[in-house]
């Protein structure tokens, strides 16, 4: 039997189970340690940074204005998943930029770095909120896209990870920030952040949201 036919030993069921339960107590902690501040730098308590975020988004809907998601790689996954359950199960007016022949169209015509800030400079409109998502919070495409969303008036909420000085971190006026450098918790983390304020918004506020009367 040659090497291509050998099988490999199994990992003993005590390797597997300390090495799955390595990542899940990660995953929790990166969970429980998320940090949110405001355009300011200022930490703001994660309960009332999720509750601002839901006002905000139930706000600007109210007020007829659109969602943008832009993602890279994974978070470019995140940001197609999370526009289409913000406008099929919140009802609410959700894009992600990530249509195939926008991308290649875009980062043919003006640079790869240039494919989220086109279509943001095009269709974002004032009061428009634009949800930035990159692990590292470093990707050029994801600051110029967050730059000109500004510049364009919209209201800006960052998700990043890795390092804490990392600038997406200082361009929203509400900044979520995972301080793992492990791809995938900080992208769970990023997931989870944005399905519960979805599952807030319709429990709460309902599909399409509405403010009751007080």
């Amino acid at each position: 039997m040659d090497g291509a036919q050998r099988m490999r030993t199994p990992p003993s069921g005590d390797a597997l189970k300390s090495a799955l339960g390595r990542f899940f107590e990660t995953l929790a902690r990166a969970l429980e340690s998320v940090e949110v501040s405001d355009d300011g730098g200022r930490r703001v308590p994660f309960g009332t940074g999720l509750a601002r975020a839901v006002d905000l988004l139930v706000g600007q809907t109210e007020r007829g204005r659109k969602i943008m998601f832009v993602g890279n790689g994974a978070s470019a996954a995140i940001s197609s998943h999370q526009s289409v359950d913000y406008w099929k199960t919140g009802g609410m007016r959700a894009v992600a930029f990530n249509d195939p022949a926008l991308l290649t169209c875009v980062g043919n015509d003006f640079g790869y770095p240039s494919v989220f800030e086109k279509p943001i400079e095009m269709f974002a409109d004032p009061g428009d909120v634009l949800i930035a998502i990159s692990s590292a919070g470093q990707s050029e495409n994801i600051l110029r896209a967050a730059r000109k969303a500004r510049e364009k008036a919209c209201r800006v909420l960052t998700m990043s990870g890795f390092n804490a000085d990392n600038p997406l971190r200082t361009l929203g006026e509400l900044n979520f920030y995972v301080p793992s450098k492990s791809y995938g918790h900080v992208e769970i983390t990023h997931l989870s952040l944005c399905h519960g304020m979805l599952d807030a918004i319709c429990e709460v506020f309902g599909s399409p949201p509405t403010r009751k009367p007080s």
